[in-house]
């Protein structure tokens, strides 16, 4: 696939396009900034951007406003943010956006070349992969909004576990429930936030939603 890399740090950036180009895929561009990146988008769009949180000229939130700003003008460019931060509000907002082709590791948490290469293909078939630790941090952001309040500490288990892209079958493993136990959770999450069964979209994705952009 065509990906454009985003690192400031010029060692990660060449160490990620020689990763990247030795897993066959092509590196269009690989720049150190978020306006660069803004540019190579615009005027070439890419299957993929793989985007830093903190560049220049600040180092706070350049990279991941501009990935916001990637999946409102060019919804077809999947995303994969890959930093050292979590940067909780954005991070809402990108998947409030839309569930696909979006997703969000530490760096200090990829542990395994083959995990990020497989969140690397995950994120551009349209699939979500989101680091435990970024769910977590939401979490703490969020769950103090209307409707998480009203949950049990079991029932933000199963929400956290829904929001990483766990099917019922992993949730019940990871919980040591059964699966039956698991369906009753979600099903009071459904009451809970108001998703009636008669709901046109998918109520689990709208969970998730609500849980991460309440």
């Amino acid at each position: 696939m065509r990906i454009v890399i985003a690192e400031d740090s010029a060692v990660l950036r060449a160490g990620l396009e020689r990763l990247l180009a030795d897993a066959g895929h092509d590196v269009i561009a690989a720049v150190p900034d978020a306006s660069e990146l803004l540019a190579v988008v615009h005027n070439d769009p890419p299957d993929l951007a793989v985007i830093d949180v903190r560049m220049p000229p600040t180092f706070t939130d350049e990279g991941i406003r501009a990935a916001v700003l990637i999946r409102k003008q060019n919804p077809d460019v999947k995303v994969l943010v890959f930093s050292q931060y979590v940067e909780e509000q954005y991070a809402s907002e990108l998947i409030a956006e839309n569930t696909g082709g979006f997703g969000y590791l530490l760096k200090d948490r990829v542990a395994d070349v083959e995990d990020f290469l497989t969140a690397v293909d995950e994120v551009a078939g349209g699939g979500t992969v989101l680091d435990p630790e970024v769910v977590s941090q939401i979490l703490v952001r969020t769950r103090k909004k209307d409707g998480l309040s009203t949950l049990s500490p079991r029932e933000l288990e199963v929400l956290q576990l829904m929001a990483e892209g766990k099917s019922n079958a992993a949730i019940a493993r990871t919980l040591y429930l059964s699966a039956g136990a698991v369906e009753k959770h979600i099903s009071s999450v459904f009451t809970k936030f108001g998703l009636t069964a008669d709901t046109s979209e998918n109520r689990r994705v709208l969970a998730v939603l609500t849980f991460l952009g309440a």
